[in-house]
């Protein structure tokens, strides 16, 4: 799937907004479709999948946890994963992302054996709407108008299932149907399975992400016979055409799919429904659909990477769109015996280079797009890559940012690259690097304008910085360690505190595990610089901590994007009222976020 995120359109899609989300992947997949869907989850397929995860700001986030079938990773400074050979179902094969403070990011694929799925995920942030009392119940409403209403003494403990009568925290965050990074940040692919169990392509008037906590954080839910009530916002530009009944579904995480669960009622400009328990849900009218494929070229043949196929129902406000993979590929359902429009707008570009209207039946679909030879204006970017031996980079990448968005692309095997980045409106800023997986090495950053034909941005060293993480300790004489990829990091800047300190954290988790292990080192910043002093304020390990007047030295500190590394030791107390001596010593190395 290759969800579309384009802020700041100023043309043709200006007005883009997702009713009914047509999602692409990047795998060439049989098309078998029939128009109503069977729910045959039996088969698995060995398949990849990679991607980029980002905040609510659009910045990378780093140290997220992801699951495809089988296997685990972690996001790397860039926000980027990578999981190869996982073993998935092959009719909803989805990729799960877990980060602490946000709602999971899901994402549902068709898979096939030996291909990879390419995906960005948005996450959504779990922030407090406001408490109510268990036992008497009550709202909670946000500014735009989504409101969770709970009735009395009807929560229990979502692990223990016992009655829960404290203050109930709700997290809540209205998923607007109509915003343009609709297909990042809400979950699956929008297909569901209706009462039935056919799937079915849906068309969204509103979805919410909700979920209860307790006094202690524990994760609440509905007890079993009761019932909540949702009030979705319709979105203006949609309430002329929204039904007054609407199916109700609710989001399966363990399947990656919509499930049909009752129905919602129009009320005004709202929704209302009734709930049974809280995840993501969604009002949607369901479609049939068919698979459809394309391939993007240039006119020249070769393929056209990142590119977004997007398509619209001609006479609707229902639409979707994808992003080509490297060999300029996607693929995904789109409705059924219907009018379609299709466009690409290649890169980051908001004005399309290629349109054609094409018809749909309960036939699958397969198109080979070739863009003009006149009209665009494409960068074609090469150079090399050598290790600290001035020799070939034989397992390798290198990575483009432009406007704040990064690509990844592979080396070739003389560790060369080659790719096409079509400019949309005269020269662009770039910034280019390659990394040496296998030794662990990085290059440094190139800034780079590019220029519509050829650009040699010229041999790009692989051994200017080493990309080595780590958080290494010793604690009365029993050594501890947090290393890649089975560890995870952060750091950020914590301005709140006085002084003004640096937080450096790392964590060991297993998805689906209760159990983990985190560490937190705190420092006073003011005046930091390699080479600088700096003083203790908080060490964290697990749930116990400890504090004292200890020095913390600074041995590296790069700018954003290279290095924090130090060291320190001494004996520490813990607080009260157990105030037990502790001997530490510390030494760290972790990616500067700020």
């Amino acid at each position: 799937m290759f969800p579309i995120h384009l802020p700041q359109k100023k043309s043709v899609l200006a007005s883009f907004f997702i009713l009914a989300s047509l999602f692409f992947s990047c795998k060439k997949t049989e098309n078998t479709g029939n128009i109503e869907q069977p729910a045959d989850f039996s088969k698995k397929v060995i398949a990849s999948i990679n991607g980029f995860v980002t905040n609510e700001q659009d910045l990378p986030v780093a140290g997220a946890r992801v699951q495809y079938g089988d296997l685990l990773s972690t996001t790397d400074q860039y926000g980027y994963f990578e999981i190869k050979n996982a073993t998935v179902v092959e009719n909803a094969a989805f990729v799960t992302v877990k980060m602490a403070g946000y709602f999971k990011g899901i994402k549902t694929f068709i898979a096939k054996t030996g291909t990879s799925d390419f995906c960005r995920i948005k996450l959504i942030p779990k922030t407090s709407s406001g408490n109510v009392n268990a036992s008497t119940g009550g709202d909670v409403t946000l500014p735009n108008g989504l409101k969770v209403s709970l009735s009395s003494n009807s929560i229990i403990d979502a692990a223990t299932k016992a009655p829960y009568s404290g203050t109930v925290n709700v997290s809540s965050f209205w998923i607007n149907p109509t915003a343009d990074d609709i297909n990042e940040i809400m979950p699956g692919d929008l297909r569901g399975l209706n009462e039935n169990g056919a799937l079915k392509l849906l068309t969204s008037y509103g979805m919410a992400a909700v979920e209860l906590t307790g006094n202690s954080g524990q994760l609440l839910q509905i007890a079993d016979g009761k019932k909540a009530i949702l009030t979705f916002p319709i979105p203006s530009s949609l309430s002329a055409a929204a039904p007054s009944n609407i199916p109700l579904w609710s989001f399966n995480e363990s399947n990656g799919l919509w499930v049909q669960e009752g129905n919602a009622i129009k009320s005004g400009v709202n929704y209302v429904g009734e709930v049974s328990h809280f995840s993501f849900w969604n009002c949607d009218i369901p479609i049939d659909y068919v698979q459809f494929n394309c391939t993007v070229h240039n006119a020249d043949g070769t393929p056209l990477p990142y590119a977004t196929v997007y398509i619209s129902v001609i006479g609707s406000s229902a639409a979707g769109a994808g992003y080509t993979d490297l060999s300029g590929y996607t693929d995904g359902p789109i409705p059924g015996n219907a009018q379609l429009l299709l466009q690409v707008f290649p890169g980051r570009c908001f004005e399309s280079v290629y349109s054609q209207t094409l018809t749909t039946t309960n036939t699958n679909v397969s198109l080979d797009v070739t863009l003009p030879s006149t009209g665009i204006n494409t960068a074609h970017i090469s150079g090399t890559a050598t290790n600290c031996a001035n020799g070939p980079v034989s397992d390798g990448y290198v990575m483009m940012n432009v406007n704040n968005r990064y690509f990844r692309y592979p080396l070739s095997d003389n560790s060369s690259f080659d790719f096409p980045y079509t400019l949309c409106n005269g020269p662009a800023s770039a910034t280019f690097f390659v990394e040496d997986i296998a030794a662990g090495e990085q290059s440094t950053f190139l800034s780079y304008t590019l220029q519509a034909g050829e650009n040699a941005v010229g041999n790009l060293h692989a051994c200017a910085t080493s990309t080595e993480e780590f958080i290494n300790y010793t604690q009365d004489g029993v050594n501890f360690s947090y290393v890649p990829p089975t560890s995870s990091f952060t750091q950020y800047v914590y301005v709140q505190s006085s002084p003004t300190s640096i937080y450096i954290g790392g964590m060991d988790s297993v998805i689906g595990s209760a159990s983990s292990a985190n560490i937190s080192i705190f420092f006073s910043s003011p005046g930091i610089a390699a080479g600088s002093t700096q003083q203790l304020m908080n060490f964290i390990v697990g749930q116990s901590q400890a504090t004292a007047p200890i020095n913390v030295n600074i041995t590296e500190y790069g700018t954003v994007d290279q290095f924090i590394a130090g060291n320190f030791s001494g004996t520490l107390t813990s607080p009260p009222p157990t105030n037990t001596p502790t001997n530490v010593t510390c030494n760290f190395r972790v990616r500067r976020r700020q």
